[in-house]
């Protein structure tokens, strides 16, 4: 089981996964490019590239299929993966996604937090505050301190270099992928919170109709990052879906 974490966040937003299923699965946590203890990035880059990680993973430790789940970014490339690499891909869990292009106001957003980050050296002060309020909604910022304080030192941890060229790729040059996620055919279960103000629903509405036979389920009390504000909901979730669709062995 690969897990991809969400923009800004390293391996640890699913450590409540890897608990859970570390059991049953090989989990492999990832740091995404420039994130965590990966490699700093010095360029932007593309989702075809992600993709081409994961499978430089999967050789790397012998393993030919996986499920695949992802956050935000990470649903991004989880399905950018199974679309374009099928025979590699048991099941795919894709969280708090989009498969729509930035628009106009989202960009101008991301670059103007982008630029005081650069000019006051990092994510602090009011970009952490920024940063909080479009990934946790007003439920998990009232009644779950510890998320809360978790994600905000995951924001503060990253390199400003590195997030420069990640949102660059993930936000501003994000591609219309709804073409794309029309070739996947792998078992596919898409997840929204109801309170994501980053994708709201009806964004992850369209991600989960441009994927055919695609299930969708939303969380109610959460927002964009669903693996940490509630994880045993997220794990009751991905045990249903893969009791009903995981391949006999």
């Amino acid at each position: 089981m690969v897990l991809w974490p969400s923009l800004l966040m390293d391996h640890t937003l699913w450590d409540g996964q890897v608990a859970h299923f570390s059991t049953r699965f090989t989990t492999i946590a990832v740091d995404p490019p420039g994130h965590g203890a990966s490699t700093p990035l010095d360029r932007p880059f593309t989702f075809g590239e992600c993709a081409r990680c994961i499978g430089r993973i999967l050789d790397t430790l012998g393993i030919d299929r996986a499920h695949i789940v992802g956050n935000s970014w990470g649903a991004m490339i989880g399905a950018t993966f199974a679309a374009l690499y099928p025979e590699r891909v048991l099941t795919a869990v894709l969280m708090n996604g989009t498969a729509s292009p930035a628009g106009m106001r989202q960009r101008l957003e991301y670059g103007a937090l982008l630029a005081l980050a650069q000019i006051i050296g990092g994510f602090r002060g009011p970009l952490t505050r920024s940063s909080l309020s479009a990934f946790l909604g007003p439920t998990t910022m009232r009644t779950r301190p510890d998320v809360v304080e978790r994600v905000r030192r995951a924001v503060r941890a990253n390199d400003i270099g590195s997030a420069r060229y990640a949102v660059r790729s993930v936000v501003v040059r994000r591609p219309d992928q709804r073409q794309l996620l029309a070739q996947i055919h792998t078992p596919t279960l898409v997840v929204g919170g109801r309170q994501d103000a980053t994708f709201p629903p009806a964004e992850v509405e369209d991600m989960a109709r441009a994927v055919p036979g695609a299930e969708l389920s939303f969380v109610e009390d959460a927002a964009h990052l669903l693996a940490i504000e509630v994880p045993d909901a997220v794990n009751a979730l991905i045990d249903d879906f893969l009791r009903r669709h995981e391949p006999h062995r």
